[in-house]
């Protein structure tokens, strides 16, 4: 059998049972997408490096432990431990990518004014626990979409990938989270202050 027609389930196997260039194989077959991915999200050659090394070690620890058991979808997993990182960076240095909603309701805006002074600092940070809160109350396909869409600042393609629903679904459930959220808003008598 030639190298290039073993699959990646095959060469996790080998790699599990010791085989250590089976990894390597795995590493070079899907680099160039994987970086990709990543350049694409961080626009940094260096720090896409890093991810990238680091998503392999992660993907090692993993396979060491016999914890892989996503049989014939290995690129799909590596691609969600990528983004799952790409988050953690934008988190360390405290620079979520921004997101717009299409809806003309977005309570979100309201929590993005860095110019505050402290008492309206102190309402925003009520306003966000609020607004967290409802979130909560949301049915939970509804909640997971938002959570997904607008805390950690997935496409509606990632979303959908995530989920196993078709990008319109995932639309339809955010529009719904959106609604019922203005109900909930109205309903616990939450102002919004700008």
């Amino acid at each position: 059998m030639r190298k290039n027609i073993i699959t990646d389930s095959t060469l996790i196997s080998t790699y599990i049972q010791g085989k250590e260039s089976s990894l390597e194989i795995l590493i070079k077959r899907h680099q160039q997408r994987l970086f990709s991915f990543i350049y694409s999200k961080v626009q940094d050659k260096d720090i896409t490096e890093d991810i990238f090394q680091e998503t392999f070690i992660k993907v090692i620890r993993t396979l060491k432990k016999g914890n892989y058991n996503e049989e014939g979808k290995f690129l799909p997993w590596v691609m969600r431990i990528a983004h799952n990182l790409v988050i953690d960076y934008f988190r360390k240095i405290n620079r979520m990518p921004s997101f717009k909603t299409t809806d003309d309701f977005d309570i979100f805006s309201v929590l993005s004014d860095g110019n505050l002074n402290a008492e309206k600092q102190i309402i925003k940070e009520q306003i966000y626990t609020d607004v967290r809160e409802l979130v909560e109350e949301l049915p939970q396909e509804q909640k997971e979409v938002l959570i997904m869409r607008m805390y950690k600042d997935m496409s509606f393609k990632e979303i959908s990938e995530n989920t196993g629903v078709s990008i319109n679904t995932a639309l339809g459930r955010m529009r719904y989270a959106l609604i019922n959220m203005r109900k909930l808003i109205e309903k616990h008598k939450i102002i919004l202050v700008n």
